[in-house]
């Protein structure tokens, strides 16, 4: 290294901060768009591409998830990227979106069709999403803080019935069963009173003894960049925190908390050799009291475990107070317990409930779960131009490691069983379960570990020939492995973390690309891009395989005859690509090609057929396994009108998938390959078989508008979908076409036709023929069950009764949308950002809908049929049996998934510069935000209502941000 090379790098150290401190560089402006392996100037881009500049749009919207409302900007992204889950790539390596803030992404580039995604090879077969970092550029010292301060407040909570209604309806529901009544009225009416709740309880999990009304996040951050021609530097720094709604024993200590620091340093070492590095590292930690409150929730009855008498009723805590006070032995007992709560309280059970979530949360102790991410990048490039004008060369390493584990206190309670008085008014005995064993010990938990490595090298050709006519081309090479280990640690202390953590198989990718692109004065544009894959999922003859791409592009805006005839549009460019993609994404597993043999599936086929010399096979072996082949067309087009009034960007897109993976039961093969014994033997092998079909048109739309003194921009992001299967292994019965997956979407949903209650009448006519089919989900139908239209006229209703009754939407809706507005006024910005969808079903299936048995009742269950509600009755009679013949999927519970939610609205002041002159403080904001403040559907409160789990909440904040 000669001393201009030393002199550069000494420089990062002594001269970028004074040349920083009296400002003599500044900012470096960049229009170019990240793509595979690269960047491209904006204008140039011809695949189905779309970039976001996060840092402009940080200033107003403040978010901390990388990806947040992705879907309002970019048409064809809902989560996933036309249908299909994508591949995250931060800063080019396999990441997670949750290890970057939006506080340190520069830029997020969504590359959805085959032609920007094909470097990538086989693991990037269903798009992209590019997640880039800031990096230091030429300027002064920068320093940006922003803090955060905000409350999460529920949006609602599933409302159930009271202990005593409970108790009225479960007895109606046994009644309509043929039972009598099991609850007595007294208990009822006592319950009902509220006069003694330890001795007859009615427990609302929602009520404000466990719940706060809110709970608090705070985060904050500070970013600080610079640099000269001889080296650039960013780095950030940040730490988060929020509580949680419970405040309830160890759940009220419940939390998480967050620190991440970030530095990105790039280098020119010569005026040929430049070089960067990046390192990550994330810490967070989480505190959680241990009992499932939540899940609890939706499951715990008011009555708790449901006594059936007066005198066994009692509360999971029972008051000291209600023991018969001169009886000391029984004093004794209570008072020597290890949890009596707050002096008042010991916890009730039974032998058979020997501990309750209350308890849990009092006295079973927490767990505390730790998570620990660093990241590390460096890489180089190479001016090559004095081997060939243009020719560079870059290679780079990547290694990502997390740790994930949680230190364990649990703590075994007693509880006690109370006996009670003949009058019912003091409890007289204690029977004691279980037994208090106090720890001062924290135990390992579950361990779990993630290495990713990855290397990347690459030479670029770029060359632009009489000023007309631009060639590039790239030759990449790209390998990366991750691996994964988990366990319980808390099996093995002595030999951690050898002897207890499983290694499960090495994730690779490996393959060659290349490109080759021509444009001729930005007008008309050809590119060839390809990938050499590899894949070790499948067998050695197959492992290999080629993914061309074809792209052409036209800039008709630029030809004469265009400009004088349409001469309000400012730009329009029209594209077109066909690829062919081979992934082993949806192969599910290594090995799938061989064959494999056990020897029993328990023990005692083990034993038995180990000794007489026999061998189960679970598959047979297929040597001609093969990728899975994706085969696209699209066309698209961009288009600016009226002096840039208006953009548009469109994409309507055609993907088959053939080749996936079956196992040949129902058609293929004969029904001797899978004899179905007691140990499931079976010679059928995968085949590539299946083929589906994805279409749809996404389009981006803006509108930008000045008024006088106000800024109007308005954005209208969506997509069109549709999917249908094309080819399946299925046994194609003639009058049952309905029933056939063939023909109808990737997402459809079957269900039954529901034709109404039964009426006592019916039932009575019910004999198997195709007027009065037999149900066959499991016991007798009674007056006000649920009656289906029996499809085939076989007699009975079974599973081929089942129709297509719409789509799930679950890649997407088949209309998704999403908007952002913004106005500006003076030193006013108003943002607001929504999305929807429609066109899609679901149904009303969770334990909040489908109540049978002794399951916690919800007010839906009011309802209920009934001989006087038979008319009107919008729910089935109440039965205390399993009777699954009232739920299951149909159109009685089927609703339209429509919705359009307001995400986030934020109201931003930028003080002047002038406030601040003469001072260290170069601009100051602050803001107020609302998040997830409206919900616009038939369906409202159902869509806001989370059952068995926390709730969805609103949240509110306010914020500053400063520059110095």
């Amino acid at each position: 290294m000669n001393k201009k090379s030393i002199r550069n790098i000494c420089s990062v150290f002594l001269v970028v901060p004074l040349l920083n401190v009296f400002g003599l560089h500044a900012q470096e402006k960049n229009d170019s768009v990240n793509v595979a392996f690269g960047s491209v100037a904006k204008r140039d881009v011809l695949g189905a591409v779309s970039s976001i500049n996060v840092p402009e749009l940080m200033k107003k919207e403040y978010v901390t998830y990388s990806l947040d409302g992705l879907q309002s900007f970019v048409g064809g992204y809902t989560g996933s990227i036309w249908g299909q889950d994508a591949l995250i790539l931060v800063d080019g390596v396999p990441r997670s979106a949750w290890d970057v803030l939006s506080s340190e992404v520069a830029s997020v580039t969504v590359l959805k069709d085959a032609s920007a995604v094909v470097l990538y090879g086989s693991k990037a077969a269903k798009g992209v999403v590019l997640i880039t970092t800031k990096r230091g550029q030429i300027s002064p010292l920068t320093i940006h803080v922003r803090a955060n301060t905000g409350i999460y407040v529920p949006k609602r909570y599933p409302k159930y019935l009271n202990s005593a209604d409970y108790m009225t309806l479960y007895n109606e529901a046994a009644v309509n069963d043929g039972q009598t009544a099991y609850y007595p009225q007294d208990l009822i009416d006592k319950t009902k009173s509220g006069s003694d709740p330890s001795h007859y309880p009615d427990i609302n999990m929602f009520s404000s003894d466990y719940l706060r009304k809110a709970y608090n996040r705070y985060d904050m951050n500070a970013d600080v960049s610079g640099g000269n021609s001889f080296a650039r530097y960013y780095s950030d720094f940040g730490m988060a925190y929020n509580n949680s709604l419970l405040k309830y024993g160890e759940k009220a200590k419940d939390n998480n908390y967050r620190f991440n620091m970030r530095a990105n340093l790039d280098m020119d070492i010569t005026n040929w050799l430049s070089a960067n590095t990046n390192v990550s590292v994330i810490i967070s930690d989480a505190f959680t009291g241990n009992g499932d409150f939540w899940g609890q929730s939706s499951s715990l009855r008011p009555n708790w475990f449901g006594a059936t008498t007066v005198a066994n009723s009692f509360s999971p805590l029972i008051h000291i107070s209600e023991l018969d006070q001169n009886n000391a032995d029984l004093l004794t007992l209570a008072n020597n317990s290890n949890n009596l709560i707050d002096g008042k309280y010991i916890f009730g059970g039974t032998s058979s409930q020997l501990t309750n979530v209350f308890a849990d949360m009092l006295a079973g102790g927490y767990t505390k779960s730790h998570n620990r991410t660093f990241m590390f990048d460096v890489s180089m490039k190479a001016d090559l131009s004095f081997l060939l004008k243009g020719l560079t060369f870059k290679a780079g390493y990547s290694s990502n490691f997390t740790n994930n584990y949680t230190e364990v206190y649990g703590v075994s309670y007693s509880v006690y069983q109370p006996t009670w008085s003949a009058d019912n008014t003091t409890i007289t005995g204690l029977s004691k379960y279980n037994t208090d064993q106090p720890s001062t010990n924290e135990d390992m938990g579950v361990a779990a570990f993630t290495q990713t490595m990855q290397l990347t090298s690459q030479f670029n050709y770029n060359k632009t020939f009489n000023n007309d006519h631009q060639v590039s081309a790239a030759l990449i090479g790209w390998e990366y492995q991750t691996q994964s280990s988990t366990g319980n640690l808390a099996n093995d202390q002595a030999t951690y973390p050898s002897s207890t953590l499983s290694t499960l198989h090495r994730t690779t990718n490996l393959n060659l690309g290349f490109q080759a692109n021509y444009n001729y004065k930005h007008r008309y544009y050809a590119d060839f891009s390809a990938a050499a894959v590899h894949s070790p999922m499948l067998p050695a003859k197959n492992r290999s395989a080629f993914s061309p791409t074809f792209s052409l592009g036209w800039r008709i805006s630029d030809e004469a005859f265009f400009k004088e005839s349409i001469p309000f549009v400012d730009d329009l460019k029209l594209t077109a690509s066909y690829s062919v993609l081979h992934q082993d994404l949806d192969i599910g597993g290594y090995y799938l090609y061989q064959g494999n043999y056990l020897y029993g599936a328990n023990w005692s086929y083990f034993v038995r057929d180990f000794a007489a010399g026999f061998a189960y096979s679970t598959g047979s072996s297929n040597p001609d396994l093969n990728f899975i082949q994706q085969k696209q067309y699209r066309v698209g087009f961009d288009v600016s009108l009226l002096k840039k009034l208006v953009a548009l960007n469109a994409n309507y897109f055609v993907n088959y998938t053939n080749g996936g993976l079956v196992n040949g039961a129902n058609t293929i093969y004969p029904s001797y390959f899978n004899t179905g014994n007691a140990v499931s033997s079976s010679f059928l092998p995968y085949i590539n078989f299946n083929r589906d079909k994805r279409s749809g048109l996404d389009f981006t739309l803006s509108l930008n508008k000045k008024i006088g003194e106000i800024d109007y921009s308005l954005g209208f992001a969506g997509m069109l979908f549709a999917s249908k299967v094309l080819k399946r292994d299925e046994v194609k019965v003639p009058g049952e076409e309905y029933y056939y997956s063939v023909g109808k979407p990737l997402d459809g949903a079957k269900g039954y036709i529901c034709e109404g209650f039964y009426t006592q009448a019916e039932v009575d006519a019910i004999d198997g023929t195709a007027a009065h089919p037999n149900p066959t989900f499991g016991g007798e139908v009674s007056a006000g069950d649920l009656k289906y239209k029996d499809m085939n006229g076989d007699g009975i209703i079974d599973s081929k009764d089942q129709v297509y009754l719409g789509k799930y939407g679950w890649s997407g809706s088949p209309f998704n949308y999403g908007i952002n507005f913004t106005m500006k006024w003076k030193n006013f910005t108003l943002f607001a950002l929504g999305t929807g969808q429609s066109g899609a079903i679901r149904f009303k299936n969770s334990s909040y809908y489908w109540v049978n048995g002794s399951a916690k009742y919800s007010d839906e269950v009011w309802g209920r049929w009934t001989e006087a509600t038979q008319n009107t009755a919008t729910y089935p009679r109440l039965t205390a049996t399993s009777n699954s013949n009232n739920f299951q999927n149909s159109t009685f519970w089927m609703y339209k998934n429509d919705r359009f939610d307001l995400s986030r609205v934020q109201l931003t002041y930028d003080f002047n510069d002038a406030a601040f002159k003469n001072s260290f403080v170069h601009g100051l904001s602050v803001y107020l935000m609302g998040e997830s403040l409206l919900t616009l559907s038939k369906e409202r409160k159902l869509m806001e209502m989370n059952v068995g789990s926390a709730p969805q909440c609103r949240y509110f904040n306010i914020g500053a941000k400063a520059t110095f």
